[in-house]
Parts: structure tokens; sequence; C-alpha cells
């Protein structure tokens, strides 16, 4: 799975891709669990923005964009879902059902698997020592600033000492909610991860979800960092904090580091 197909999930929940782009993510949709969830979670963010006030998103994104651009792209946005919603829908049932025969001990179509076979199966305290065994040492962590890429909005960073993992977030207010930019480091596979926001009466949320292959993600087999990007509907003070968890088969998990 590629940074660029997670990216395609918005995109294909708006309806803004071309018939040749839409069919290559369809086909994706049905081998990937992970995206089919995704895609579950981003409908209500599709109902959401379809009604979006053109006019007073441009206000507020003018210093960043060009107004004039952002107005084109909803008033496609509104036209594109209306014509895409039910292959929407019918992709996402299949994904559904995949995913569904996936969770009782199938394979991932591609070679990846979605569940250990019996023999390597460890206990989490195993895997949790093999896994900080095998990262690599970060530099130390600066603070709120990040360098590398730009991540919009309020930005944090934190990084776990007993797993290594780092992730720096970019929270940005939205008239429709909270856009959440992220980038995660020094993690290594094979992992199935998620991003969940802890709202502050104690809620949870789960934002994106991703595997990670064994070269990892900035790591010394795979410098570069993993950066995702997940839309909630929470207001940003309602968000406390957000958490990068692995997942196992069975659906239990464990925090990796917290942010912030």
């Amino acid at each position: 799975m590629t940074q660029e197909q997670h990216f395609d999930v918005a995109s294909y929940a708006l309806g803004v891709l071309d018939e040749r782009d839409a069919a290559r993510f369809e086909d994706h949709l049905i081998e990937c669990p992970a995206c089919a969830l995704e895609l579950e979670s981003f409908l209500p963010v599709a109902d959401i923005l379809a009604d979006v006030d053109a006019d007073a998103m441009v206000a507020v994104e003018q210093e960043r964009h060009d107004g004039l651009v952002l107005k084109k792209v909803i008033g496609d946005v509104r036209q594109e879902r209306r014509r895409a919603n039910s292959r929407r829908l019918y992709s996402l049932a299949a994904a559904v059902v995949v995913f569904a025969m996936l969770s009782i001990g199938a394979l991932f179509v591609g070679g990846q698997v979605f569940a250990p076979d019996q023999q390597e199966q460890q206990s989490p305290t195993a895997q949790r020592s093999a896994g900080t065994a095998q990262l690599d040492p970060l530099p130390p962590d600066d603070g709120p600033g990040l360098g590398g890429p730009d991540l919009p909005g309020e930005r944090f960073s934190g990084t776990d000492t007993r797993t290594g993992v780092r992730a720096d977030v970019g929270l940005e207010s939205k008239d429709w909610g909270t856009q959440v930019s992220f980038m995660v480091s020094n993690i290594k596979g094979p992992l199935t991860c998620r991003l969940v926001a802890v709202r502050t009466d104690g809620a949870t949320e789960t934002l994106s979800t991703w595997t990670v292959g064994d070269d990892g993600w900035g790591t010394a087999a795979n410098p570069d960092p993993l950066m995702l990007q997940a839309v909630t509907a929470l207001p940003r003070e309602e968000i406390a904090h957000l958490q990068v968890q692995s997942v196992d088969a069975k659906g239990g998990s464990e925090t990796l580091v917290r942010v912030p």
C-alpha cells in the first residue's frame, strides 16, 4: 500500500477522481481493508462538504490558497459527489465483504499477511522487545517546531521512550471540523496501525488506518517518514490528544506514541 493510495481515499470519497483513477482505486479497495475502513469514516465528511458554503470557505483559506480555485473545487465536489455516490457505496460494500473474509484468517491479496501463522505468533511483550531492538535512534525532539515537510495548522511532536516511535502532527481548524496532517517515523513492521483522536470527554474516534511493512518508515532501511492526512468533524478544541496505535488480528491495540 502506498502513501498516494491513502490520499486517494479522500479524493475518492469526495468523488473528484477521474474515471481511470477511480477504477484503479476501486481495484485497490477490494484488496485493502485499511482503505475500506478509512473510506467508511470519510463518508460523513463527504456529506458535510457537499453543503459547505464556498464563499465562507474562500474567506478562511484566502491567506494560503487561491480563493477562486478553492471555490471552483467545492463546486466540482458537489457535482461529482452526486454522480459518484452510487458507485462509491457499491465499492465500499464490496470492500467490507472482503475485509470480513480477511478478519477470519485469510491472507491479504498481494501476499501481505493479515494474521501471522500460529508458528510465528509471539506474545505482546516479545513483539515489543523485538520491534524496539530493530529501530534506529532518533535525533533529539526539538519541540513543536518541525523540520522537513511543512504540516499545516497547530503543530505538535511526540516520541515514546519505550517504543521509540515518533509522531509529528498538524491540527488545522476548518468550518466543518479539523484537518489532521501527521508524520510517523522510527516505526518498523509488519504492523497494522491506526490514528485515534481522544476527545476532552474521554471518548475516542479512529481517524485513519494503515499498514507498516518490514522496512518500516523513518528507519535505516527506509529513511522517509510516513506522511498521511485525515479529517474529523470534531472541532479542534474538543481534541485532547492523538494516539498512534498498533492493532493485532484479534482487535487488541497498543499505544505506540501519544501527541502531545
